[in-house]
């Protein structure tokens, strides 16, 4: 597993990248692959998508339309000798099936209060791995598996969403940056460490159903929050 440092170094550098990157040849994938949504749903399921996860400045609104809509975001980063997990921050909660908590008759019942990612969606500007592992920026996700395309955007309206999307992957870095800081932190003022051997062990509890505590990374803090592998129906595969 990448240490906290690592991470961090990694996510300077993304920042950076993006920093660097042409906004105009963002604009130009936007308009060059036309998207449009035909309402197929697909994106806002767990199967399609995984989870979504909220900036911090989210999190309340999405308490505010549904109570328990929230959840620490799974793929939990670390682990310390005690068992305690760490995570970077909260995810929306799905139903079993994997939709998403707001999704109805595949409709957004929140769309005019949907998420950042949401609103940004399909679009996204970060790097992922080729097939000989080098690295290269994705401007699109899930190309010619859901909505229709070759539809004609304006360059204003293209431009609109490429800025927004890199305001969207500007914050989610700055975020990512802030937890690695933190956590290094953390660890060196409570003489912790993240320990894989805890980490696996307290992962298989975890998924055998024991109750686990995660501290969540939300507004410059480590919140504890006790989950079960219940609370993460629909995200992760079923128990057999």
């Amino acid at each position: 597993m990448i240490s906290p440092k690592e991470r961090l170094l990694w996510y300077e550098e993304e920042l950076n990248l993006l920093y660097s990157y042409p906004i105009d040849e963002l604009v130009s994938v936007i308009q060059d692959v036309g998207f449009s949504c035909d309402y197929c749903g697909r994106c806002c399921t767990s199967v399609f998508n995984g989870h979504v996860f909220l900036l911090d400045d989210e999190v309340s609104s999405a308490r505010a339309l549904c109570a328990d809509a929230v959840i620490p975001a799974p793929g939990f980063e670390f682990c310390d000798r005690e068992g305690t997990f760490y995570v970077s921050g909260y995810a929306l909660r799905t139903d079993a099936a994997g939709n998403c908590i707001f999704l109805s008759d595949n409709r957004c019942s929140v769309y005019g209060k949907r998420f950042s990612i949401c609103r940004i969606y399909p679009y996204m500007l970060h790097r992922e791995p080729e097939e000989d592992g080098t690295f290269t920026f994705r401007q699109i996700s899930g190309l010619n598996l859901h909505g229709s395309y070759n539809h004609e955007i304006s360059e204003e309206q293209a431009r609109k969403s490429a800025e927004d999307t890199v305001a969207y992957e500007e914050a989610f870095l700055h975020h990512m940056i802030s937890f690695c800081s933190s956590i290094i932190a953390l660890f060196s003022v409570e003489n912790r460490r993240h320990v894989q051997r805890s980490y696996d062990m307290r992962y298989r509890d975890f998924m055998s159903g024991k109750p686990v505590v995660v501290r969540v990374f939300y507004h410059d803090e480590f919140v504890p929050v006790t989950v079960t592998r219940k609370d993460y129906a629909g995200i992760l595969p079923p128990s057999h």
